[in-house]
């Protein structure tokens, strides 16, 4: 048997997102932020959704808050429910999730498990529920599924009651979940005392967006404050003008998690990469960094800056028609013609690599790339959402 792994667990019904089993308590936080982007700043493994629907109409709104939980999540997320039939199992999937969570259940189609292992194969399903349940289908689970997971309140301790041998895991919910998921203290490969600090005895922090890049803060930390980032994974500063320690989102909620910690050749700058919470700045900006002095027109080169750019530009025409706007036009003659570009435009590639000329490939895929980012403006697809999905993968 495998070791076992705990995991934290939300539940949604009605479209909400709730702490406990029985759908009583609302999931809330000091960050106000989501259950996913919660979990993934304290440094769970992973995060598990369960939803609980009837009707149908339930169970369209839970797919979409699963959908919503699942596009803030920094760490991977697998979603489930009582499994009716194997449709179940291909829309929790399709929320983004990285696994799938089976849960038998009195009406689950008999070849619902099977015919769901051949789909997508054994390591994107988790049968999960109570250990009695578990013991009941341990057989299909080992010949099926890729991991067990027990659904329990307490800590660990369920294992010796499944009869297979495959991955173990439990699902925790409530306020036991932050201290039972597996979460481990930052251990540094550069001391405190190798650093290189300024006359105060400080070291200045750097502080990006780990998802953008974007410079958001510059700080300052001593050893005491060095030492409390590591330990908590909270970013915390020394305040010269308060000449105190900082817990940077104490006050106001805007924790920045790390995810990242750096130092430069002379090892007297860090560059830290943070997940923030709401805004770095006092001022309510994203950044503190906003007061343009100067600056030159130039060709930005990087790849999803570029992408980004040309979504936006493509959105504000749909929100803001422009006369005489080709972007515009394709809006306008509706989804069958756009999908009739980006046919013709796929088409153009296929002949275009024929040609041993590069230039003209290189022509073709731009067009094709930008029909498609029409197409997902209508479609309300993200640049975020392509990069998730192909990163799951």
């Amino acid at each position: 048997m495998q070791t076992n792994k705990t995991f934290p667990v939300v539940y949604i019904k009605n479209g909400s997102v709730y702490s406990d089993y029985a759908c009583e308590t609302a999931f809330a936080c000091e960050d106000k932020c989501s259950a996913a982007k919660y979990y993934s700043n304290q440094g769970a493994e992973a995060l598990a959704v369960i939803e609980f629907s009837v009707t149908d109409a339930e169970h369209d709104a839970n797919i979409n808050a699963m959908k919503a939980l699942v596009s803030e999540a920094e760490i991977p997320v697998y979603a489930g429910g009582a499994v009716k039939r194997f449709e179940d199992i291909k829309k929790y999937l399709y929320t983004g999730a990285d696994k799938a969570l089976f849960i038998f259940s009195e009406k689950t189609q008999e070849n619902a498990l099977a015919e769901s292992s051949a789909r997508f194969g054994k390591d994107k399903l988790i049968i999960t529920g109570e250990p009695s349940a578990l013991v009941a289908h341990a057989k299909e689970a080992e010949e099926y599924a890729g991991t067990l997971c027990v659904m329990t309140e307490i800590e660990c301790g369920t294992v010796g009651l499944i009869g297979c041998d495959m991955p173990v895991c439990s699902l925790v919910s409530g306020e036991a979940a932050v201290h039972e998921m597996s979460r481990t203290e930052l251990k540094p490969a550069i001391s405190w005392s190798e650093l290189t600090l300024n006359s105060d005895g400080m070291i200045p922090v750097i502080v990006q967006d780990y998802k953008t890049n974007e410079v958001l803060m510059l700080a300052y930390m001593n050893e005491e404050a060095y030492n409390t980032t590591l330990s908590t994974g909270k970013m915390t500063y020394y305040s010269r003008s308060r000449k105190e320690l900082w817990i940077k989102g104490l006050t106001s909620g805007h924790f920045q998690y790390v995810k990242e910690l750096s130092t430069d050749c002379d090892k007297d700058t860090l560059l830290a990469k943070v997940s923030q919470i709401g805004a770095a700045c006092h001022t309510g900006k994203y950044s503190c960094f906003f007061n343009e002095i100067a600056k030159k027109d130039y060709r930005v080169t990087n790849p999803l800056e570029v992408f980004e750019k040309e979504y936006a530009t493509i959105l504000d025409r749909k929100n803001n028609p422009k006369e005489g706007s080709y972007t515009n036009y394709l809006f306008d003659k509706g989804i069958d013609k756009i999908l009739k570009k980006v046919g013709e435009e796929a088409t153009e590639i296929i002949i275009a690599a024929k040609n041993p000329d590069p230039e003209e490939i290189k022509y073709e895929i731009s067009d094709f790339l930008y029909h498609a980012m029409v197409l997902m403006v209508e479609k309300g697809v993200t640049w975020e959402d392509i990069t998730k999905e192909i990163s799951n993968r």
